[in-house]
């Protein structure tokens, strides 16, 4: 993985940490829209693809064009598993708990550790497979004391472990294709598909689409452009240059910072299992760069 780092025009690391920054503002702005969270996913991809359909058209409608089938399937199978990925995490919190939710579809870099000898050519250093454990122990200890147990919560759970290994089937096929494909027509074509079935799910359940504050549509806005096309397309960005794996474990660096910010803007508390479960994380994103280069 070093020798492909020294082709990136930037640090694949910084890209990583601007990346995690703008992710984590998903919640932020999840919490300011006032609208379903599955209405909240469907613009998100929605109107993340049409501000990137122009770009597209002018920097890659060439590349897309020579795609191959197989090339066009993946790309549409990685979009497929982004919209699953929503879909199944966002459905697990009329269910189960915040906290189990979060911690369950944050169990991602596991479910990349096991399935990237079978997916991707990337090999898991034992420093890398070090740092998943940390993060995700750091993930449980944030959560621990809020799982929800028995009844409807159990559905709630496996639904949000369906998003976890959805997000990790989305990453390690962006880490297949990336370096065969321009970010811009990798997303357009990921985003568009996600937003397709997204939208989809939103019309068969009936949920409303229009009618919105304009705080709202100004929440709507911003997560696509910061937490989708800022902070995805950054990590999509890096699967180029590092493994599914160690951008897998930068994603849990989202609560952390989601936390931060939610203590400054919304007067939220962090308690000592925040802090504590938050060091571990960063230290788990650390090892397991760590184990990048080795």
């Amino acid at each position: 993985m070093a020798g492909q780092e020294k082709h990136a025009p930037v640090s694949p690391y910084l890209a990583l940490f601007l990346g995690i920054f703008a992710v984590s503002t998903g919640a932020i702005f999840v919490r300011l829209a006032n609208a379903p969270a599955l209405t909240v996913a469907a613009y998100r991809t929605g109107l993340a693809t049409l501000i990137l359909l122009p770009l597209a058209w002018w920097k890659a409608r060439d590349e897309l064009r020579r795609l191959t089938r197989g090339d066009f399937r993946l790309a549409l199978l990685s979009g497929f598993f982004l919209a699953l990925h929503f879909a199944t995490w966002i459905s697990s919190l009329d269910y189960t708990s915040v906290a189990s939710s979060v911690v369950l579809v944050n169990t991602n870099p596991i479910w990349v550790g096991l399935l990237t000898p079978f997916i991707s050519r990337d090999r898991i250093t034992r420093l890398t497979a070090l740092g998943i454990i940390i993060s995700v122990v750091g993930g449980v200890i944030i959560g621990a004391g809020d799982f929800a147990i028995g009844g409807q919560a159990l559905w709630g759970d496996i639904l949000a472990i369906f998003g976890s290994i959805s997000a990790a089937l989305y990453l390690l096929i962006g880490r297949n294709l990336r370096p065969k494909l321009s970010l811009v027509a990798y997303v357009t074509v990921v985003y568009g598909t996600a937003a397709l079935l997204l939208w989809g799910v939103v019309l068969v359940l009936g949920l409303p689409m229009t009618g919105f504050s304009t705080q709202t549509w100004a929440a709507l806005l911003g997560i696509a452009v910061v937490p989708q096309i800022l902070g995805h397309s950054t990590y999509n960005w890096a699967l180029r240059w590092v493994t599914a794996s160690l951008v897998a474990v930068s994603l849990l660096g989202e609560p952390v910072m989601a936390t931060i910010m939610a203590y400054f803007l919304f007067g939220e508390g962090l308690t000592w299992a925040k802090i504590v479960g938050g060091g571990l994380i960063l230290l788990g994103i650390y090892l397991a760069a760590r184990g990048e280069e080795t």
